[in-house]
């Protein structure tokens, strides 16, 4: 299934992030409106992150909202120094690899590749996609789960790429390089589904995308 998922672009993306980080703020000093606004704000891309991540897709919707009760306690030492997206989905990462020490220690139940159809429901729709409008949702779990985060943060959250390697926890080039090859690995699955060669479109993206890593 193919479903539009890139983020909004990066002037309104900004205007979002910074009313985002200002309602944090706000909530900090005990504004339980702002506290609201701040949660509805950045609920999808916190529940699209989780799914993405390979979470239980049974656990989506509590590891969303174990995020935002974390970051709620946490709000007194919220300074403004990043946006309250990156900080946020720096506690939703946390929040899924805890998880799974807690999965380790007992039998698995859910099948691998539900995490799919958590993801999609949480997808905006009508949007422009990859490069020309079109993101890969059945083929993201063909990536490395390193690719596929790089990938899901910078392409589908919407991330810079500084801010995602601050999240990952690794270089800067590093996260270009994962996300040029996830690039490159979904242009060529994608032409492979359509039956014909590469499309001209697709291979400038990934050319694009590997040019960008270099």
């Amino acid at each position: 299934m193919i479903t539009s998922v890139l983020p909004a672009p990066r002037t309104r993306r900004a205007s979002a992030d910074a009313s985002a980080t200002a309602w944090a703020l706000a909530a900090r000093g005990g504004d339980p409106d702002a506290a609201e606004r701040f949660v509805r704000a950045l609920h999808a891309d916190v529940l699209r992150y989780v799914a993405h991540l390979g979470a239980d897709p049974q656990s989506v919707d509590d590891l969303t909202q174990e995020t935002f009760l974390r970051a709620l306690d946490s709000l007194h030492r919220f300074e403004g120094r990043a946006s309250a997206r990156t900080w946020l989905l720096s506690i939703a990462r946390r929040a899924v690899v805890d998880s799974w020490r807690r999965a380790a220690v007992r039998p698995r139940t859910a099948d691998t590749h539900d995490w799919q159809t958590a993801v999609e429901c949480a997808q905006p729709r009508g949007l422009p996609g990859f490069d020309d409008g079109i993101a890969l949702l059945d083929l993201l779990e063909t990536l490395p789960d390193e690719r596929r985060e790089a990938f899901v943060l910078t392409q589908v959250v919407g991330l810079s790429y500084e801010e995602a390697a601050g999240i990952v926890g690794c270089p800067l080039g590093t996260v270009r390089s994962r996300v040029a090859r996830a690039r490159m690995t979904l242009a060529g699955l994608l032409a492979e589904a359509d039956g014909s060669g590469p499309d001209a479109r697709v291979e400038r993206s990934a050319r694009r995308a590997a040019a960008t890593a270099a």
